[in-house]
C-alpha cells in the first residue's frame, strides 16, 4: 500500500471569505462565517481518516 498523504488543515481569507485548505491539496469552499470553513476542514479530517465510512468517521463494520 503508497503512503497517505498526511492531512493538515488551515483557514485562508480573502476579503470577505473564509477558505478551509489541506496539506493533501483538498480546499473546501469559500465561506462567509469562518467557524462553517472549520466545520469543512473537521468534516475533509473526518473523511480522509482510513477505515472510516466517510461521513460521520464512524468505524466500517
Amino acid at each position: 500500500m503508497p503512503d497517505r498523504v498526511p492531512h493538515a488543515t488551515s483557514t485562508a481569507e480573502s476579503g470577505s471569505f473564509c477558505t478551509a485548505r489541506c496539506t493533501c491539496g483538498w480546499r473546501g469552499p469559500a465561506r462567509r462565517a469562518r467557524s462553517q470553513a472549520r466545520t469543512d476542514a473537521e468534516r475533509h479530517l473526518a473523511e480522509a481518516q482510513p477505515g472510516t465510512d466517510g461521513e460521520s468517521g464512524r468505524p466500517l463494520e
